[in-house]
């Protein structure tokens, strides 16, 4: 067995390394100038490879895990992030581990600095921490100046959706409304896809906001409305009214 090492995790990931995923990767992400993905490395391994590996050092110790976060390759924080998650939900981790992992993942989410990696840990190591316990931390990253903090916020109430409490999706989306960022706009609109059609403070939200939310998070959230009723939405959005 490969010892438990951040090392490790690499050697392992240079092995699979492709020149053409790597390609993949440069255009699919924006890593441009001024783009959220400027800055970011991708050496070229497949991310079902990634998520294989993190499985097999699923009991990385965090101090470890941290490591992979410092890497300027992306798919070592991939790694770093797949592994808190799937930690964090083992039924053998202890409420210690899991307190520790939630720690890790705010004090350094400065690494954790792309959608993928937000979508990776937010909704397995954030908002399972919270569901019994104070949400107020969300509400200070939704008014973070980090977009990725802001991610964070709106797909952590998923944990709070399962559940069937929509009182915190509704508030931060209130919240980030007027958010800049697209990739905001899209996660605040899939947690609102989530609620329930019928649920009336869901109903009462977009009668408020639907003609002034930005089009892409109106667009994800009417989803899986029937036509009709996406069609009187859009409309109120093109009337502004």
């Amino acid at each position: 067995m490969a010892a438990l090492t951040a090392e490790a995790v690499k050697s392992r990931m240079d092995a699979l390394q492709s020149d053409a995923e790597k390609l993949k990767y440069n255009r699919y992400f924006k890593l441009g100038t001024g783009e959220y993905g400027e800055g970011d490395v991708f050496m070229g391994v497949r991310m079902g490879a990634v998520f294989d590996l993190a499985k097999e050092f699923v009991a990385l110790d965090p101090s470890e895990i941290e490591i992979l976060l410092e890497s300027e390759i992306h798919e070592h924080r991939a790694a770093a992030v797949s592994i808190m998650a799937k930690q964090y939900k083992l039924k053998s981790t202890t409420p210690e581990r899991r307190e520790e992992l939630h720690r890790l993942y705010l004090r350094r989410h400065d690494r954790i600095n792309n959608w993928d990696l937000v979508d990776l840990g937010a909704w397995h190591v954030i908002g399972p921490h919270l569901v019994d316990g104070q949400r107020t931390l969300l509400y200070e990253l939704a008014r973070s100046a980090s977009q990725w903090e802001r991610r964070t916020a709106i797909l952590a109430t998923f944990a709070f959706i399962k559940r069937g409490e929509f009182a915190d999706t509704l508030a931060i989306a209130e919240i980030l409304l007027d958010d800049r960022e697209d990739l905001v706009h899209k996660a605040v609109g899939w947690m609102l896809r989530c609620i329930p059609q019928s649920d009336p403070a869901l109903i009462a939200f977009l009668d408020k906001y639907a003609a002034t939310m930005p089009r892409t998070m109106l667009r994800a959230a009417l989803e899986k409305f029937p036509n009709d009723r996406r069609t009187h939405y859009m409309e109120r959005a093109k009337s502004g009214s």
